[in-house]
C-alpha cells in the first residue's frame, strides 16, 4: 500500500463528510471490493480522495488506483483542489464562497502575489499575472462577479480566522448551522488578534441576541478512533460546563453595522446577477428606465436618513 502523505491545510480546503456519510462511503467500497475513484497527489501529497485513503488503511485487501498531478508549487495545488471541490453539486453557498476566495488567494500568490509585487518584481523570466486578471477569470469559471471573488477572498480570510481562535466554528459557517454575515466574518481577519476570540463567538449570537443552538448534521474529519464511551461522558460533561460558563454577547450598533453592510453588498450581487443573466435589463430603455424608477426609492430613502428632501 502506498504511503501517503497528508497535508493539514489540504485536507482542510475540502468539505468533510458527516458520520453517515463517511459510513455509507465505506459501505459501498466494501460492497465493490474495490476504490474506483482514484487518489489523486501531488509530490506524495494527498490532493483527493483523504476518506478513501483512510478507508483503504483500515481494509488493505481493496484495489485502488494513485493518479499523480504536476505543480510548480504549493499554491497550484491549493487552487487546483478549491477549482476541483467548487464543481461538487452539494456545496452550500458559504463553502463555494469559501473556495472561491480559497482558490482567489492562492492564485494570487501561485502568480506572485498582488500587483504592486508584479511591479517590483525583476525576475524577466517568470511573468506575473495581475490580481484583476486573476479575479476575473475565476469569476468567468464560477458564474458570478468580480465584486463577489474579492468579497470570497475576505471571507475566507475571516472563516480561517476565527477557526484560529474557536475551533469548529469553520463548519458551523460552512454548513450553515450558524449564518453570520459576510462583513461581520470579514472583520474577524481584519480585527487586532486580541479582539478576534470575542469578534469570533459573536458569529454564534443570532439577530435577538441568543446564541444559536440548532442541530444539524455536523462533518468531521476521520483523523482518530471514537473515544472510550466513560472519558466521552466526561468530555461531553466539560463541554456543557464550559458551553455554561462561556460569556454571551450582546448584540450591539457596531454589529447592526456589519450586518446592514452585508445586506447592502448582497442586495448589490443580486442586481448584478440579474443584470448578466437578462441584459435587456439594462440594454433595453423601457426596462432602464423602470429600474432606475425602482432605485429612486433607495435614493430617497437615503436623502430622509441624511434629514434633507430629494430634488
Amino acid at each position: 500500500m502506498d504511503k501517503l502523505i497528508i497535508d493539514p491545510e489540504f485536507r482542510d480546503k475540502i468539505p468533510p463528510l458527516t458520520e453517515e456519510e463517511f459510513t455509507l462511503l465505506e459501505e459501498n467500497i466494501l460492497t465493490d471490493g474495490a476504490v474506483f475513484s482514484p487518489l489523486i497527489v501531488w509530490d506524495n501529497t494527498i490532493l483527493d480522495g483523504h476518506n478513501r485513503y483512510e478507508i483503504i488503511q483500515k481494509h488493505p485487501e481493496l484495489t485502488y488506483a494513485v493518479q499523480r498531478l504536476v505543480f510548480d508549487n504549493r499554491y497550484e495545488a491549493i487552487s487546483w483542489i478549491c477549482k476541483h471541490q467548487l464543481g461538487r453539486r452539494n456545496l452550500t453557498p458559504q463553502q463555494k464562497k469559501y473556495l472561491i476566495g480559497q482558490r482567489y488567494d492562492a492564485e494570487k500568490q501561485a502568480h506572485g502575489g498582488d500587483r504592486k509585487s508584479a511591479e517590483k518584481s525583476t525576475d524577466k523570466f517568470c511573468p506575473l499575472i495581475s490580481s484583476h486578471q486573476t479575479r476575473a477569470t475565476i469569476a468567468q469559471e464560477s458564474k458570478v462577479s468580480e465584486g463577489f471573488v474579492q468579497n470570497a477572498a475576505k471571507y475566507a480570510k475571516g472563516v480561517d480566522a476565527a477557526e484560529e481562535v474557536l475551533p469548529g466554528i469553520k463548519q458551523e459557517i460552512l454548513t450553515g448551522a450558524i449564518k453570520p454575515t459576510e462583513t461581520a466574518v470579514a472583520a474577524v481577519a481584519k480585527a487586532e488578534p486580541e479582539e478576534r476570540p470575542k469578534l469570533a463567538a459573536a458569529l454564534k449570537v443570532t439577530k435577538d441576541g441568543r446564541a444559536d443552538r440548532s442541530k444539524k448534521p455536523q462533518p468531521a474529519y476521520h483523523k482518530a478512533p471514537p473515544i472510550p464511551s466513560k472519558r466521552a461522558d466526561i468530555q461531553k460533561i466539560a463541554e456543557i460546563s464550559a458551553e455554561m460558563e462561556r460569556p454571551r454577547f450582546l448584540v450591539t450598533e457596531e454589529s447592526m453595522l456589519h450586518s446592514l453592510e452585508g445586506e447592502v453588498g448582497s442586495f448589490i450581487e443580486l442586481c448584478d446577477h440579474f443584470f448578466r443573466e437578462y441584459p435587456r435589463l439594462l440594454s433595453d430603455d423601457l426596462y432602464k428606465r423602470e429600474i432606475i424608477r425602482i432605485m429612486q426609492t433607495l435614493k430617497q430613502y437615503i436623502v430622509t436618513i441624511e434629514g434633507g428632501t430629494a430634488e
